[in-house]
C-alpha cells in the first residue's frame, strides 16, 4: 500500500496537498479532515452503473482513504499505549510511596538499641 502510494507520488488534500510522509506529522484531528475531505470526493465518483468499469480515480481514492485509516490507526494506539505506560508508571510510583512510608513506620517502632544496631550494621 505505502509503496504504491510513494511510488505514484500520491498526494493528499491537506492545506493544498501534502505527501505521504507528510500524514505521519499530522494530527488524528487533522488526519480525520482529510480523511472526510476524500470520503466527499469518493462519494462524488460513485455512479449507479452496473457495468461501469472501477476507475483509476476511485482506485486512487480508495487507496488514499486507506493509507490515512492506517495511519490514524497507527496513531490512536500510540496513543493509547502512551497513556498506559503513565498510569502504570503513576502506580508503580505511589506503591513505592506506599512502601517506603510502611518501611519508616516499621523503623519507627523499632527501639533505640535495635536502631542503633542496624546503623552499625550499614
Amino acid at each position: 500500500m505505502f509503496e504504491k502510494a510513494i511510488r505514484t507520488k500520491l498526494r493528499f488534500p491537506h492545506k493544498g496537498s501534502c505527501t505521504t510522509e507528510d500524514l505521519w506529522d499530522l494530527t488524528p484531528t487533522a488526519l480525520d479532515g482529510v480523511y472526510k475531505k476524500l470520503r466527499r470526493d469518493q462519494k462524488e465518483m460513485e455512479d449507479d452503473s452496473l457495468l461501469a468499469a472501477a476507475t483509476t480515480g476511485k482506485t486512487k481514492l480508495n487507496l488514499q482513504v486507506d493509507i490515512v485509516k492506517h495511519i490514524v490507526g497507527i496513531k490512536v494506539a500510540e496513543t493509547t499505549a502512551r497513556k498506559l505506560l503513565v498510569e502504570k508508571r503513576e502506580q508503580k510510583n505511589r506503591i513505592m510511596e506506599i512502601i517506603a512510608e510502611k518501611q519508616d513506620e516499621s523503623l519507627k517502632g523499632k527501639s533505640v538499641e535495635e536502631l542503633t544496631g542496624l546503623l552499625d550494621n550499614l
